[in-house]
């Protein structure tokens, strides 16, 4: 039996609002299949994640649906998706020791990720992130943070971890780097979706 870690996990996520998330998806999914699919995943995340540790659900705004998953939530705040991480993290930091905030569009993160993720952190890293595909990250976890660590990066283009690991050897901090994962943003994305979804259900159930 796993032990749960002695960590906040943050899943952040949009609210799962008809025509307001998923917007390149939209096109094959509609207004409201998009929106059930962010529900899912956001489902998926806080579930995978309460597999480890206490769970918060950091969301752009109310929505009754997300009451329905009981868990803390928080509103997101700041000007940017890098201030908002940072108001999270630093707020978080004052009550436990190490943090790990997800995002919600990335379904081949698993717990082992985010047991991996804390370990580091217990280990000396300040900071750890995983790398997402298109370039960005799906995760990062914190022990030590900076609001310079989010500074200058262009939130949505293909630089944005390369910006933040330039960002982390400034300010003189010790990172260590996940495995790379995928995320759902794209319409080909869906289909690498239902193969994960497929590879799954067909993978015997361990017993407990």
């Amino acid at each position: 039996m796993q032990t749960r870690a002695r960590a906040t996990l943050i899943v952040f996520a949009r609210a799962p609002r008809a025509g307001a998330v998923k917007t390149r998806l939209i096109p094959r999914l509609g207004a409201q299949g998009a929106a059930r699919l962010q529900r899912r995943l956001i489902a998926r995340t806080v579930r995978m994640a309460q597999a480890v540790g206490r769970v918060e659900l950091h969301t752009t705004r109310a929505h009754a649906w997300l009451n329905t998953l009981r868990v803390p939530l928080r509103l997101q705040r700041g000007r940017d998706l890098g201030a908002r991480m940072y108001e999270a993290l630093r707020h978080a930091l004052r009550r436990q020791r190490a943090v790990v905030l997800i995002g919600a569009d990335a379904p081949a993160l698993q717990p082992v990720d985010l047991r991996r993720a804390i370990r580091f952190l217990q280990g000396g890293a300040d900071v750890v992130l995983s790398p997402a595909e298109d370039g960005g990250y799906a995760l990062i976890g914190a022990r030590r943070i900076e609001p310079r660590i989010f500074e200058s990066v262009r939130w949505g283009e293909s630089e944005v971890l390369a910006q933040t690991l330039r960002n982390l050897e400034r300010c003189g901090l010790r990172y260590r780097l996940l495995r790379t994962v995928w995320d759902i943003d794209r319409p080909d994305d869906l289909d690498r979706l239902r193969s994960l979804r497929s590879s799954s259900a067909s993978r015997p159930h361990a017993r407990r």
